[in-house]
């Protein structure tokens, strides 16, 4: 690589600097990078679509599950300009185009996740009916289960469940939850919950909806929107 003259102990540190350079580089190189409207090609109607939000409470979940997903929604519908995904988000489940999904995450960061078994056409019209019996129900700060509200992770598990009988994720208390992870800040759900965390409410997160065996991975990686995506961030959607 180098002529003799150039050959000195001292170089070997620069030459594995380099390497090991290379070798970081071919790595970072690995990663899945993509347009929103690429991405959008690849979509189908019931895929979960994973992101990461910024919001305090919801990096919080994102810690206590040790996951770098906090939030998760479903494609409802391809047939337009671009994909729309059903999520339960604050204050209101409602649907959203994925461009605007998009933005919502960190550096667009974004994993999407598919059904281990191909859904038929009518279970595609049935995800499409279980997103809208679900619209416009409030989101619900204490995550729990069984509740009258929504919020995401239970959502996407229940549309699924309605739409194609399948169950997705982890049902688990907050206690087993946070016994898991030793580092969780309790201090935060204590005040979250008002003094009092609700150790034996079941809940679902969005982490274990990504670890489900019952779903596979089909992108993951960071996708960017472009200035005709989000043009179109006004996509309306009607079952």
């Amino acid at each position: 690589m180098f002529p003799n003259r150039y050959r000195t102990p001292n170089m070997l540190p620069i030459v594995a600097l380099c390497l090991s350079t290379t070798a970081i580089g071919q790595v970072m190189n690995q990663v899945e990078h993509t347009s929103a409207r690429e991405l959008a090609s690849q979509l189908q109607v019931g895929d979960a679509v994973f992101i990461r939000v910024s919001a305090l409470p919801f990096q919080k979940v994102a810690s206590a599950t040790q996951s770098w997903t906090n939030h998760v929604g479903v494609v409802i519908d391809i047939s337009g300009r671009e994909p729309i995904i059903g999520e339960s988000t604050f204050p209101l489940s409602k649907t959203t185009p994925l461009s605007h999904f998009l933005e919502r995450s960190e550096g667009g960061r974004i994993e999407v996740s598919r059904l281990n078994t191909p859904l038929t056409p009518q279970q595609k019209i049935a995800v499409m009916r279980a997103a809208q019996k679900r619209l416009g129900i409030f989101y619900d700060t204490g995550f729990d289960l069984h509740s009258k509200q929504q919020f995401c992770s239970r959502y996407v598990r229940e549309v699924l469940d309605e739409a194609t009988g399948t169950q997705v994720g982890q049902v688990e208390t907050f206690s087993t939850l946070l016994a898991r992870n030793p580092k969780t800040d309790l201090t935060f759900w204590r005040v979250w919950y008002l003094g009092n965390i609700p150790w034996q409410r079941e809940t679902v997160t969005p982490a274990s909806l990504l670890q489900s065996s019952k779903l596979h991975r089909v992108f993951d990686g960071y996708a960017s929107v472009d200035a005709a995506a989000q043009g179109n961030r006004r996509v309306s959607w009607k079952a």
